[in-house]
């Protein structure tokens, strides 16, 4: 039997009612909270006033906003209006990703923060379907067709006195299979795909979450960091704290995206987080701020802690293999190190913080062995959007570093071959799941949904295997998303085809970016063209370096695409990918998974100082090869 995120609330409330659910510090101000019930409360009243505003149930409004109260207030009081919200990143930046989203989803309200309405309003003529603009931040002035979130609350109480029971007649009509949210996603296509996710599919994934990990403490604190829009944040943090009674707290407000983030540390000890959600990105953030500090101390600290790090790292094995056999005899000795260095980490980090949880499914298990050194475990775990997103996690009572942890209970798991047929455990293939989180499909594209979700079973796209544990391990994309260390996501095919249309040097271009801070690029170049120009290697590299440099800013292809997924660094390959060489399937499409690990070592280089040149050592053996 299924559930709304409004019964969910209307638990919460019951059980909660005078705890504090968000947390929140207006510019220059201290955090204050507001509870269950006055969330409730302020909810049912925006959604009230979104009714007198003309919307319907079922409508879409989109939400673009850095994480404050009124970000999960807008939402709720969509849903509560029966109506669907559309999250968009506050990443996006360029007028083609922003009005893609709000007018294949045919928004007609759009909720923005003071830094958002700022990128919108220059683009308002090409989104003839929003009909009003409604501001979060008071501080803004309001131009025509806008109108403050405060302002919507005084109409909602205005049709709460008058015709009260109009709104709770359409609160009582959302249903577990209507739409909560449409989330957008790059596909392996240029547009995104909205993946419409029901609120029964958000209750059963916060249901299994909760479940899988014994529970969250009503008491407990995060400090929400992630993207908002976010689905592990969204899902992880918002709902499944309100359905814990537990709290939440966004980053002291700023004026911009960079004072929002040097706003952090100040609100982790303001806050002092029980648990917090993180990316790969942001722990390789957090090591390098506790590193520092330490080197500060001088010589001797630093050898106390390597020396720590290196005794814990063997008594803690790979979690689940902790202080056992032989490694008990070190127990003496880590309780020496944490009390003398790693107890005064965690004093200075944030106290209360027990452990973090890890989305983005590669984190690097040196990553996690430091963090679970220094006695704040990262338990990796491993989601995708189109399944409400979390399908496996480690989790305190079961872990294994390196691994993406144990799927979700209620949640059938396959490793399938090419047709889907189930592989033995240990064997690599697609990781398809099953279940009451598995979306509903993509808004307004039935043909991308018949080809993602196959008799019940979502097909995720991504390559692994289970071992005899029950442990997942998530070895790539199948079909190979630029994935960035922020977690954020884009289509490749877009500049792959550019690049190999545009330049007459470049035969064939495969992009990666597997949770790393820059993509880099496998090329195979048409070696007539370049003799025609140079039989100088370095004079090569420097042309087709040239070729990519044209997409960037100046460039003669500037502005196509966003300038963060264009190469950063290249490896010229000696061999062109062909069916003979298995780079090349049936259909004439690039295989990239059999690329990828064909030439590892080469992309593992293009992430080193020499290997990033465009006349590497590398590159240069290569096309004297090509040129002689």
């Amino acid at each position: 039997m299924g559930k709304t995120i409004i019964t969910l609330l209307n638990e919460s409330v019951e059980k909660y009612g005078e705890r504090p659910y968000l947390y929140e510090a207006r510019q220059g101000t201290a955090y204050t909270a507001l509870t269950y019930r006055e969330v409730q409360e302020q909810t049912v009243r925006f959604a009230a006033g979104l009714m007198a505003l003309g919307i319907d149930a079922g409508e879409r409004i989109a939400l673009i906003s850095e994480g404050k109260n009124n970000w999960v207030l807008g939402e709720l009081g969509i849903l509560h209006a029966g109506a669907v919200c559309v999250p968009l990143s506050v990443k996006l930046e360029t007028e083609q990703d922003i009005t893609f989203r709000i007018n294949h989803s045919d928004a007609v309200m759009v909720l923005a923060s003071d830094q958002q309405i700022m990128k919108l309003r220059p683009m308002k003529e090409k989104l003839p379907a929003v009909k009003r603009y409604i501001l979060l931040d008071p501080d803004v002035e309001a131009e025509e067709g806008e109108i403050h979130f405060d302002s919507v609350l005084a109409l909602g109480d205005s049709l709460l006195s008058t015709d009260r029971a109009s709104v709770e007649e359409r609160i009582a009509a959302v249903a577990p299979e209507s739409l909560a949210n449409i989330s957008y996603t790059s596909g392996t296509t240029a547009n995104p795909k909205g993946i419409m996710l029901s609120h029964d599919n958000y209750v059963c994934n916060v249901e299994q979450a909760i479940d899988h990990l014994n529970g969250i403490p009503s008491y407990f604190r995060t400090l929400l960091i992630l993207p908002w829009d976010h689905s592990f944040g969204h899902t992880a943090g918002v709902y499944a704290f309100m359905k814990s009674g537990a709290a939440i707290a966004s980053v002291a407000a700023g004026k911009s995206a960079m004072e929002i983030l040097r706003n952090v540390p100040g609100s982790l000890k303001a806050i002092n987080p029980h648990l917090l959600m993180s990316v790969p990105a942001l722990a390789a953030n957090f090591r390098k701020n506790i590193e520092g500090g330490i080197e500060k101390q001088g010589k001797t600290a630093w050898r106390l802690f390597r020396q720590g790090l290196k005794v814990a790292y063997a008594y803690n094995g790979e979690g689940f293999n902790r202080g056992r056999g032989k490694r008990a005899l070190l127990k003496p000795l880590v309780a020496f190190y944490d009390r003398m260095i790693f107890s005064k980490i965690r004093q200075s980090f944030a106290s209360n913080l027990q452990y973090f949880i890890g989305g983005g499914a590669l984190l690097d298990i040196e990553l996690q062995r430091f963090f679970y050194a220094i006695g704040i475990p990262m338990y990796q775990g491993y989601g995708l959007s189109e399944a409400s997103p979390i399908i496996s996690a480690n989790c305190a009572r079961a872990h294994k570093l390196g691994s993406s942890g144990k799927t979700m209970p209620r949640m059938d798991i396959r490793i399938g071959d090419e047709a889907m047929n189930p592989l033995p455990v240990g064997e690599k293939g697609e990781i398809l799941v099953r279940g009451g989180n598995v979306m509903k499909g993509y808004w307004k594209n039935p043909e991308a949904t018949a080809e993602t979700i196959v008799d019940g079973w979502l097909r995720t796209g991504d390559m692994g295997y289970l071992d005899s544990d029950g442990y997942l391990y998530v070895l790539g994309r199948t079909k190979s998303l630029l994935i960035s260390n922020d977690g954020e996501k884009f289509s490749p095919e877009g500049i792959e085809e550019s690049i190999m249309a545009q330049s007459e040097y470049i035969d064939q271009c495969v992009l990666h970016n597997n949770q790393s801070p820059y993509t880099t690029a496998l090329l195979a170049v048409n070696r007539e063209a370049l003799r025609r120009r140079t039989s100088d290697p370095a004079e090569a590299a420097g042309i087709i370096a040239g070729e990519i440099a044209e997409y960037m800013k100046g460039g003669k292809h500037d502005g196509l695409f966003p300038y963060r997924w264009i190469p950063s660094a290249f490896a010229v390959i000696g061999e062109p990918f062909s069916e003979k060489n298995g780079m090349v399937n049936s259909t004439m499409k690039i295989v990239k998974h059999k690329v990828y690990e064909k030439y590892a070592d080469r992309i593992a280089e293009l992430h080193t100082a020499d290997g990033k040149r465009a006349d590497s050592v590398s590159n240069l053996g290569v096309l004297k090869q090509l040129l002689e």
